[in-house]
């Protein structure tokens, strides 16, 4: 095959494609925030939300994080974000639940997380929220899953939210926008390679 013959036959692909995408753009008519699920057993949930989280800010838009059980140590994004003018970082601070092992102490620090959520769900001035790792929550039994429902529908129109975790209750995954599952391939722990700062945390 010659190139002018190869070079017609991408540009009559490139061609028909571009009408499917511009048909798809012309359908995508309504304005509106959207909830977006991140699950799965793979590393990045939390990394493409904090991704999403920055691209939010460099169109100026207000955002807000607030994780479920990160707290035993400063990660990374909480240093970096802290101090931004235009984020608000909430951590519930005691660490992975097998850590603890107080579960009366987990559900106490859930259920005053879930207070702060809740007041921003109510609030029009974020653009986007993070609910990072919040699904374990409702795995674990301590946060009801219908109050978070009703919070979630209840919220401003254009609001953005973004909740992570392994495993997502039914009832979040039939109001959600947007689910994505990440898939645990391979992870460099299992090779007996040490967590460290900015990767994992």
């Amino acid at each position: 095959m010659n190139d002018k013959i190869a070079d017609e036959k991408h540009l009559y692909k490139m061609k028909k494609k571009k009408a499917v995408v511009d048909e798809r753009i012309a359908r995508a008519t309504e304005e509106r925030g959207v909830l977006i699920l991140m699950k799965g057993n793979g590393k990045g949930k939390s990394s493409s939300a904090l991704g999403t989280l920055v691209r939010a800010l460099g169109h100026g838009q207000r955002a807000a994080v607030v994780q479920f059980i990160k707290g035993r140590q400063e990660t990374g994004e909480y240093l970096f974000f802290k101090n931004h003018p235009m984020v608000d970082f909430h951590v519930m601070g005691h660490g992975f639940t097998w850590e603890t092992q107080d579960k009366q102490q987990d559900i106490a620090a859930a259920q005053s997380a879930w207070k702060i959520a809740e007041q921003m769900l109510a609030s029009d001035r974020y653009d986007l929220l993070v609910f990072d790792e919040m699904s374990y929550m409702f795995k674990y039994g301590y946060l009801d899953i219908e109050p978070v429902v009703k919070a979630l529908l209840a919220r401003p129109s254009k609001q953005n939210v973004i909740i992570t975790g392994r495993t997502m209750h039914r009832a979040l995954g039939e109001i959600a926008d947007t689910v994505s599952k990440i898939e645990d391939v391979e992870h460099a722990f299992r090779k007996g390679v040490k967590a460290q700062p900015g990767i994992e945390w």
